[in-house]
């Protein structure tokens, strides 16, 4: 009789183990793979403004990453040389990672990298903390010609920005505006929109001290706005003395922003505006 009840005793405790075993196998098959990291970035347009796209970064492994860019609006025919840079695209740099090139008629190219052109390791990682900028050029011949472009890893925009007014001064009919973008890095990029700027003219841009009532000294150089576009964007990381100045810094500071005639003109003002603790 004993021996019965033990019979079936573990009898049925092997079928509890096997419902229990069967049920985790049937969840584990059920439940979804994990996807690979991935980001994507906005490749904005620049020389041509009818074409742009993302570049699309997936982490294959530990040390491999396949980058994907796609482009719409590319020539058909099109052979479009592309590299990661070095620093952000507002302050330009070197090549440190070349990518297979674009094809025109399909808009797409698909690199897989574990190494920079020096030779060095680049993890995925790596990628998403890299203090670079992604370039689309027009040709092998014409590379000074950017077609699309966007910031990433380090320098990536966080989506916080604020804007400062320019009004005219010496120069009627001519004002804009300052953006500053918080980037991931807690730096800045400063985009100079000033509309009426002369063909041809280079006007240099800065921050001062003090409020624009008051007047000041030159703190941070700005890359000059271009007359033709009327735009001018730079890199805000540190003051001309090297004073670390961030996104935060210039939310609080005690200055204002100046646009000149030229740099042989310093003295005659086109467009300026408080900014930090002095904007309304």
């Amino acid at each position: 009789m004993m021996n019965n009840l033990s019979k079936i005793n573990i009898f049925t405790l092997m079928l509890i183990i096997s419902t229990v075993v069967l049920t985790s196998c049937k969840d584990d098959d059920d439940s979804p793979l994990p996807l690979p990291d991935t980001k994507v970035y906005e490749l904005e347009s620049v020389a041509v403004e009818t074409i742009e796209g993302t570049a699309t970064f997936v982490r294959i492994d530990d040390r491999t990453t396949s980058i994907t860019i796609l482009l719409t609006g590319t020539p058909t025919g099109g052979v479009h040389p592309a590299h990661i840079h070095a620093n952000s695209a507002a302050e330009t740099g070197p090549i440190v990672i070349s990518l297979n090139s674009v094809d025109g008629t399909t808009g797409t190219s698909t690199t897989i990298i574990q190494r920079d052109d020096a030779g060095n390791p680049v993890s995925f990682e790596d990628l998403m903390e890299y203090d670079g900028y992604l370039n689309v050029h027009l040709s092998e011949d014409q590379l000074d010609v950017i077609v699309a472009q966007s910031d990433i890893g380090q320098n990536e925009l966080t989506g916080e920005s604020k804007e400062y007014e320019l009004a005219e001064a010496a120069a009627p009919g001519i004002s804009g505006s300052i953006l500053f973008e918080e980037r991931k890095n807690g730096e800045a990029l400063a985009t100079i929109s000033l509309a009426n700027t002369p063909e041809g003219g280079v006007h240099p841009a800065h921050i001062h001290m003090n409020s624009v009532e008051e007047g000041g000294g030159i703190v941070l150089t700005f890359n000059p706005v271009d007359g033709n576009t009327g735009m001018s964007k730079s890199n805000v990381a540190a003051l001309d003395d090297e004073t670390p100045f961030g996104y935060e810094d210039v939310l609080s500071y005690d200055g204002h922003v100046n646009v000149h005639l030229s740099p042989e003109q310093l003295d005659v003002l086109v467009a300026q505006g408080n900014i930090g603790a002095n904007a309304d």
